[in-house]
């Protein structure tokens, strides 16, 4: 691809930023989807109080600014000839500002913060909620409508952003006001990024992250008046909702030097689908970072789950919708960093060796739910907690035991897939820091029986936000043609050990897996009312 200018042509690239929950990172990739140049920044994580997790907004400005300018020094390219910006940004995490002089009220709240637990747990419990369950599911007797039974089922969560901001809301008097004289914005990252980097000339967002926020319909495809209404959320202050891939805008120039148009914005977890080319009905991605991300294809309808899976948007691209279902455990490198930090182990790729050097955890099991257990179990009064400790057990014991609660997890997330969706499935694909390690991936494939493919590339969320951009300006032609694109690093094929029980592996991981699963439910309600 090409930029003419002044009457010469140059070779023209895509910029890409993804803004997870620990780090920025920037690439810049060529027609190959190679990665030209690359920079990356830490995120710091905020914890004024226990449960409270937090962003300063503009930090992650000035980190974004930063990780773009490094990434194109560090290609040796120009700034001019970036032909587009895609961004994919973690979801959830959101903050409101003033509307006039873009100054925010509050710090970002986190997609992992616990303020709200209260205000959920009251409202789940509620004879509200029962009320609108039954008339909801009388509906959809009728009716036969999904819409209804969808809603007939509902559980609020913390993760959603509607009750982190119903609870901002209530608490600070300064943003109650703001909402009041017609003076405040909402923003999810995304948001707030594309109102920065336009110098506030854009307040909108993308399907994609809207459907995260809990406050989306995703069946009617616009914000839900109904459910704003029942918690009292004003709909004056949401942006406006724009296709993933679309031009929401330009940089202004004194921001890169040069104006960059802005064409795709997309969810973190939707773009590293769109990147792993899952674009068919019954592909599967599984992405382990700071949590475990499980996504399937369901094609041009949103799923209705009775287990906890959430039906999102993956992408809205001109006239077409794809949905995916999508399950989630908060937190597998939350885990990793954490037992790195203990000095469990020094550099996270001992722990591949470590976990094969002993035959077993020895009995241990670890629960990994410093957040809270998630889909199929749903519990956020969940404590972490290792079981099973003996005066035997070693460093490498409890590694293996960490590692293996990933893998298991993950079979608990796919298993709940199969059962709710009846979707058969094309294709699985990994990605995220986690996916590098062996041990993982290996037993992940071998619970499920199936083969799992890691990319070359394992973080996915800036190439698919960077393949949404260029499909829109014509850098890429074709979803084929993105196909033809991808790498594979290497794919694990199931032993049939687990399946065949001769033995090995489901000689050993049917107990294992049971006793751990008694040790799920063990941990479950430990942070409830006495």
């Amino acid at each position: 691809m090409e930029i003419q200018r002044n009457g010469f042509k140059r070779e023209s690239y895509i910029l890409s930023v993804d803004v997870g929950t620990t780090s920025i990172r920037c690439h810049v990739f060529d027609k190959e989807a190679q990665i030209r140049g690359s920079c990356i920044t830490k995120v710091n994580l905020l914890y004024p109080e226990p449960g409270l997790v937090e962003l300063d907004p503009e930090e992650l400005w000035r980190g974004f600014v930063k990780v773009v300018n490094g990434a194109v020094q560090d290609s040796g390219l120009q700034m001019r000839q970036m032909e587009t910006l895609g961004i994919s940004t973690q979801r959830g995490t959101f903050t409101t500002w003033d509307r006039k002089t873009g100054v925010p009220f509050h710090n970002f709240i986190s997609w992992q913060d616990l303020r709200a637990v209260e205000l959920v747990r009251s409202w789940n419990n509620s004879c509200t909620m029962k009320a609108i369950h039954g008339v909801m599911m009388v509906l959809h007797f009728l009716s036969k409508n999904k819409r209804f039974q969808a809603a007939s089922l509902i559980v609020f969560s913390t993760q959603h952003v509607t009750f982190r901001l119903a609870w901002a809301l209530r608490h600070w008097k300064q943003l109650s006001q703001a909402v009041a004289e017609g003076n405040c914005c909402f923003g999810t990252i995304d948001t707030w990024l594309l109102y920065k980097l336009t110098k506030g000339l854009v307040h909108a967002t993308d399907y994609s992250n809207a459907s995260a926020t809990g406050m989306f319909d995703s069946y009617q495809l616009c914000w839900s008046e109904f459910l704003c209404c029942l918690v009292s959320l004003p709909l004056s202050i949401l942006p406006k909702v724009l296709n993933t891939g679309h031009r929401f805008g330009s940089t202004d120039p004194s921001i890169f030097g040069v104006s960059i148009p802005i064409m795709s914005v997309m969810a973190d977890q939707q773009a590293a689908m769109f990147g792993e080319c899952c674009f068919d009905i019954g592909d599967v991605k599984i992405t382990m970072g700071t949590g475990t991300f499980m996504n399937i294809n369901t094609g041009s309808e949103p799923h209705t789950s009775v287990a906890g899976l959430y039906p999102v948007v993956g992408w809205k691209i001109g006239p077409e919708v794809v949905y995916l279902a999508e399950g989630n455990a908060a937190d597998t490198g939350t885990a990793i960093k954490w037992a790195q930090e203990l000095e469990l182990f020094s550099d996270v790729r001992e722990t591949d060796a470590m976990a094969n050097s002993v035959a077993n955890s020895d009995g241990v099991c670890f629960v990994p739910s410093f957040s809270g257990l998630q889909a199929p179990l749903n519990d956020p009064k969940a404590c972490a907690s290792f079981m099973g400790l003996k005066p035997s057990t070693t460093k490498s014991h409890l590694v293996r035991a960490i590692l293996e609660s990933v893998a298991f997890r993950n079979k608990q997330l796919y298993e709940t897939m199969l059962r709710e969706t009846h979707i058969p499935i094309r294709k699985i694909r990994a990605d995220g820091g986690i996916c590098t390690n062996d041990f993982v991936m290996q037993l992940t494939a071998d619970l499920f029986g199936r083969k799992v493919a890691r990319p070359t590339q394992h973080e996915m969320s800036c190439l698919g936000a960077a393949f949404v951009a260029g499909l829109e300006v014509g850098f890429w032609k074709s979803q084929d043609e993105l196909k033809k694109l991808q790498r594979t690093d290497r794919v694990f094929l199931p032993r049939n050990l687990y399946r065949m029980g001769d033995g090995g592996t489901e000689g050993e991981y049917t107990p294992i897996l049971q006793r751990w699963e008694q040790a799920l439910k063990r941990s479950m309600n430990w942070y409830g009312n006495p």
